[in-house]
């Protein structure tokens, strides 16, 4: 199998103003996606307007901050090209020159103007799209060699919302017929998400920062749609609400989304390879064969498990996570030990597929399932402690979600869940595997999912101390391209994909056990030089709370990522 992790150093830095950088694109073209409804067909209707995709940019202005030299810092803003026929720009586009671009911002065009026949009827008289009164300027700056640039916000007529902001070389205000602004009601609210440049004016002691955006309310069930288009304002305080918007998807048929055939070739075309680490002990396991070797299902109150159905039929189904019920690894020390150690032979991806920033995008969530979480390792400077129980529980559910562009079918992005919390990765900073196919390492007795491999450190970065999740390849691995169940897709309809019953499973999959976690740290600590030395108390806080005691976790649909977004 083919391995490589696509890099390009080129940067907006390095262009002239109206030069065209070269975009990042996957390792192997995409293939001809099964056609059926809207999905992959580069429009997509968000009720009153028709939006594209436009991932192709000219330069327009690279800066850096006043104070520092390094490059990772600089940005440089760019202006969408090649735009269709009959499509308005709303915004200009901002990257970091320490990565290769790989953007997008919206363009959008008035379906009612346009003469379209499925146009849904607002009941308002006002076009969908307008140009602006004027302009504000929000920021300039002299860039030396590059240049000075100039930051515009375009002023909206009444009903109106600004989505994006302008940037020009010249200090006269562009043209009105640069940009458009969008009807209110076909908006929503944005917020401010990564800051990705920030400066401090000399003379006015302002401080000047672009955001990323994205919408307040995301979701499976949320309608707002990401422009692409950056924020940016001078003393801005996070929280504080913008002066820019997002989109709001008001058909409600999602045509965009994939058909059940097409989301089979997305996952052909993307399933990762998951890999174990080497000294793994704790591997995946499909969840009927954990069913089958023995696991039990106990009620609150009785002592004896009762047996479960390779399907989960006869596990309590609905409801919420009342703690009356939870499941266990089968008795006796020999089959617990068994069934512990996973069976990878038998592992799969269980997948669920739903919209997101409003159908635009397809999230495919992919899940990983282990009988037992392993105890956690203890990194203190150079020297590592292997924790007797700090970290077990029975069964641990951990997860990646590919997030699918719906314009064209491609992988825009990979969300890796860590623990308690995770991040999203680019597509250009992942690692890929027979053609577009992503690498995801699975930590150590943890499972938690990173784009590289190495010794990512869940604590204090800082001081060094903190609990190891250890990645790397090796023969233990998975094909989630080929090895996967979809297990719900609700936007497809009723009975479309058919959910399994141990999915309606909504209370803890293992039991809860609480020990004295105090001294197994109170041990170590005892170990270290003096100069190292913590109190067990200012240790702990460097930890989340769940390595305290063990508690099975919940299944996928407990999660809030079930309806909700990554974060």
């Amino acid at each position: 199998m083919d391995c490589c992790w696509c890099w390009d150093k080129q940067s907006g830095y390095d262009l002239f103003p109206g030069e065209k950088p070269h975009p990042f694109s996957l390792p192997s073209p995409l293939p001809h996606w099964p056609q059926g409804n809207g999905f992959a067909t580069g429009r997509i209707r968000l009720g009153e307007i028709e939006v594209v995709q436009i991932s192709q940019f000219e330069k327009i202005w690279s800066c850096k901050p006043l104070f520092g030299k390094s490059k990772s810092k600089s940005v440089t803003f760019y202006q969408p090209v090649d735009v269709p026929e009959g499509f308005s720009v709303l915004g200009h586009y901002c990257q970091l020159d320490d990565k290769q671009l790989s953007g997008y911002v919206l363009a959008a065009r008035d379906l009612g103007s346009s003469g379209d026949n499925c146009v849904q009827d607002s009941g308002s008289d006002l076009p969908a799209l307008e140009k602006p009164l004027s302009y504000t300027l929000v920021w300039t700056m002299d860039g030396g060699c590059n240049g000075s640039g100039y930051v515009w916000l375009p002023n909206a007529p009444d009903g109106y919302k600004p989505v994006g902001f302008l940037v020009t070389l010249e200090p006269d205000e562009p043209d009105l017929e640069d940009v458009r602004c969008v009807r209110s009601d076909l908006t929503e609210t944005t917020e401010a998400c990564d800051m990705i440049f920030s400066t401090k004016s000399i003379l006015s002691k302002t401080q000047f920062q672009v955001w990323t955006t994205r919408p307040c309310k995301r979701g499976m069930l949320c309608r707002g749609v990401s422009v692409g288009t950056f924020f940016c304002a001078t003393n801005f305080t996070s929280g504080d609400d913008l002066n820019i918007a997002c989109l709001k998807n008001l058909d409600s048929s999602l045509h965009s989304m994939p058909t059940l055939n097409q989301v089979h070739a997305l996952i052909k075309q993307y399933g990762p390879t998951v890999y174990f680490h080497p000294d793994e002990a704790y591997l995946p396991s499909s969840v009927p064969w954990f069913f089958e070797n023995g696991s039990l299902l106990y009620k609150d109150g009785k002592d004896i498990g009762i047996a479960i159905e390779p399907t989960g039929s006869n596990l309590p189904a609905g409801g919420k996570n009342d703690r009356k019920f939870w499941l266990d690894l089968p008795d006796g020390d020999k089959m617990k030990n068994y069934v512990k150690c996973g069976n990878i032979d038998s592992a799969e991806l269980y997948v669920h597929v739903k919209p997101a920033s409003g159908g635009t995008f397809t999230d495919i969530v992919m899940w990983v399932f282990c009988p037992f979480n392993g105890p956690a390792t203890l990194k203190i400077g150079l020297m590592s402690y292997e924790m007797n129980r700090i970290g077990e529980h029975v069964s641990d559910w951990e997860h990646y979600t590919l997030r699918v562009s719906n314009f064209s079918g491609e992988l825009w992005s990979v969300y890796f869940s860590e623990h308690s919390g995770g991040e999203w990765v680019a597509a250009r900073d992942l690692e890929f595997i027979d053609g577009n196919k992503p690498i995801v390492y699975s930590s150590r007795n943890g499972h938690a999912s990173f784009p590289h491999p190495g010794c990512y450190l869940q604590g204090s970065s800082v001081l060094g101390i903190g609990l190891r999740n250890d990645c790397a390849a090796s023969k233990y691995a998975v094909d989630s391209s080929t090895r996967y169940r979809i297990i719900a897709a609700e936007y497809l309809g009723e009975g479309v994909v058919v959910e399994p019953p141990w999915l309606q499973f909504m209370r803890e999959w293992g039991p809860t056990i609480e020990y004295d976690s105090a001294s197994e740290v109170d041990k170590i600590i005892i170990l270290l030089p003096f100069f190292v030395r913590f109190s067990v108390e200012s240790l702990f806080e460097l930890f989340p709370t769940e390595l305290y005691g063990e508690e099975g976790p919940t299944g996928p649909k407990e999660k809030d990522n079930w309806l909700g977004d990554e974060r």
